[in-house]
């Protein structure tokens, strides 16, 4: 088959690369004959002749950024988001073939094509055995949105759009990343909805969906049943009306409340405020690692001069971060009337040395005594708007203040200054256990509640200037996508084609400390691999606390560590990263098995081999 391909993407000329590469070598192992025209913001790489576009037997067009796609009119299209070319690269490919030997491809009629240029916001289409737009099933709207706003955010996504186009039904996501939110619903979108899933790990404003039945889940939940998802969403009961002021405090009552109550809790509420908080903690941190590379080890003390400054931003933030923290758990319980008591509770909490479980319990106080206040203090009506934005704030705000200054930062002071003193004292193999319990914890779930805790504990400590146990966890988030990458390049009898075409991705997302990465590798064999992905990251944060690595920055893998000043011991941390990243892809070799038939691996270890032989 002759095919052409076009590759795009919003996130860069990396990944549209990467999926033009993807695409190439799987059609020539296929045996068929290709043309990719990977697009970014410059112009093309290699433009498709109008020659060859005519004698194709079909187009892919695998990208999430809009595209005018009116050269293609009258051939068979398949569309695809370059993600999928990347990691599903053969099945994206023989769902395009199928639209050719297929007899009901027929190239669609004009009026039917879906190669029109995409709107900057488009509704992804259901696609039809033909490949034709589907129009009979329902409309659906959804929001994800996940802590760090990078990796689970954008997979829930995926997952939803995938599970929506199988059943049949129309749906748009919009994203609420850490870059903001993108493919934001309209008001015209959500009217049309038949239904609205909220795939979130942290709170979302569900007032604008009134009326309207809202499923209200995780992303993660999203990520591996995205066709159950979908069905509880439609058979959600329509909502009441949306809420006004005297309910704005309960966060949105056009949610499900049986839905919203079993997806909600301390753990969400913990979450949205780091969502909220990692921004400010990755700003401070990258101020204060320039100030030291610019002025050395005492920046802070030489007024007037550039590093002087930059110290004095970077700790701005840091002033700034526990309160922030304090603010959102208050606003995940309470909606914004809950903002004012949280954050005044967070800042009393660091001007008074509780730190960031001062900032916890401030947060969760504030919360949940605005809330009991909105369910018990009734007004006249003519006064009614009032309380969300006067009565709740003020009288929250004053009982949080009293008791973090009389009853709460006396006792978390002496905890934390405990706590603190007791970390940064540690050394040998005291500070190697707790790095290699942390370690753990960042590869047992990938992303899951112990990863989280893990990673919270190590950002919490930077408020008091407590930076090795950042190190480790940035360490041990890194290895296990490395650690697959390294083995599905040398071990390529082990992982099968689509594993060992995910591997060039997964190296990417680990130097970005996205852990996320390991998890398509996981899902398919979690027995073997987890515990691989565990020995490695252990191994990771125990070296690198065993060896006094520190880190300033929450965020950035790699990149961030390599900023001068940002990361001390640096050849000792990036040893640690290595050493967890060979330990995880020798567990690998050790505990999968040997494929039957590695087709098109090569290598030695991709002999074919008796399945079940180590």
């Amino acid at each position: 088959m002759k095919i052409v391909a076009v590759t795009s993407s919003s996130a860069g000329p990396a990944i549209a690369l990467m999926a033009a590469e993807a695409l190439r070598r799987t059609a020539e192992v296929m045996g068929h004959t290709i043309h990719v025209e990977a697009q970014d913001s410059g112009g093309a790489t290699d433009p498709l002749p109008d020659a060859e576009i005519a004698a194709a037997d079909v187009v892919i067009l695998a990208t999430d950024a809009p595209m005018d796609g009116a050269r293609f009119a009258g051939r068979p299209v398949h569309e695809v988001r370059a993600a999928d070319a990347i990691r599903h690269t053969r099945s994206v490919l023989d769902a395009a073939l199928a639209l050719v030997s297929t007899p009901a491809a027929e190239p669609p009629e004009p009026a039917a094509t879906p190669v029109q240029a995409p709107s900057p916001s488009p509704v992804v289409p259901a696609a039809s055995a033909s490949g034709a737009p589907a129009h009979a099933g329902k409309r659906i709207v959804g929001i994800t949105a996940c802590p760090t706003g990078i990796a689970h955010t954008f997979m829930a996504a995926e997952a939803l759009q995938k599970a929506a186009r199988a059943l049949g039904h129309e749906i748009k996501v919009e994203t609420q990343g850490s870059v903001g939110a993108k493919n934001q619903l309209t008001p015209e979108d959500i009217a049309a909805a038949d239904a609205v899933v909220i795939a979130a790990d942290t709170q979302v404003d569900t007032a604008r969906f009134g009326g309207k039945p809202v499923y209200v889940t995780s992303t993660k939940q999203a990520i591996k049943a995205g066709q159950e998802v979908i069905g509880t969403a439609l058979a959600q009961p329509a909502a009441g009306a949306a809420p006004g002021p005297a309910s704005a405090a309960t966060g949105g009552a056009a949610a499900s409340a049986e839905a919203a109550k079993s997806r909600s809790g301390p753990y969400k509420h913990l979450m949205t405020g780091v969502s909220y908080m990692l921004p400010v903690v990755i700003a401070g941190g990258l101020c204060i690692a320039l100030a030291f590379a610019l002025g050395g080890i005492y920046a802070g003390e030489r007024e007037g001069t550039l590093a002087y400054a930059l110290n004095q931003v970077g700790g701005g933030a840091f002033k700034l971060f526990v309160a922030v923290f304090s603010g959102f758990i208050a606003y995940s319980i309470a909606d914004r009337p809950g903002l004012a008591p949280g954050l005044v509770g967070g800042l009393l909490a660091q001007e008074m040395g509780a730190g960031f479980l001062g900032g916890i319990a401030s947060g969760f106080l504030a919360g949940y005594l605005t809330r009991f206040l909105a369910h018990r203090i009734r007004l006249p009506a003519t006064l009614e708007g009032l309380k969300p934005v006067l009565v709740l704030p003020l009288l929250a705000t004053l009982a949080v203040g009293l008791a973090m200054i009389y009853v709460i930062a006396p006792p978390v002071e002496a905890l934390n200054g405990a706590m603190n003193g007791w970390l940064l004292g540690m050394r040998g193999a005291n500070a190697a256990v707790l790095g290699l319990v942390l370690g753990a914890m960042m590869a047992v779930d990938m992303g899951g509640p112990l990863n989280k805790a893990a990673y919270t504990f190590g950002v919490g400590l930077l408020a008091s200037r407590v930076d090795a146990p950042m190190a480790a966890v940035m360490a041990a988030g890194m290895t296990p996508p490395l650690g697959l990458a390294v083995a599905a390049f040398l071990f390529r009898g082990r992982f099968d084609a689509e594993e060992r075409r995910a591997g060039g991705p997964a190296f990417v997302l680990g130097l970005a400390f996205i852990t996320e990465g390991a998890i398509p590798f996981a899902a398919k064999d979690p027995l073997r691999v987890i515990p691989a992905l565990v020995a490695g990251s252990a191994t990771a944060g125990a070296v690198s606390m065993a060896a006094g690595a520190r880190l300033l920055v929450p965020h950035g893998g790699i990149f961030a560590a390599l900023i001068p000043g940002a990361v001390t011991q640096l050849p000792a941390y990036l040893g640690a990263i290595a050493a967890g990243t060979a330990v995880t892809a020798a567990a690998l070799f050790v505990l999968k098995r040997r494929l039957v038939a590695a087709d098109d691996a090569g290598g030695a270890d991709a002999a074919p081999a008796v399945r079940g032989a180590a």
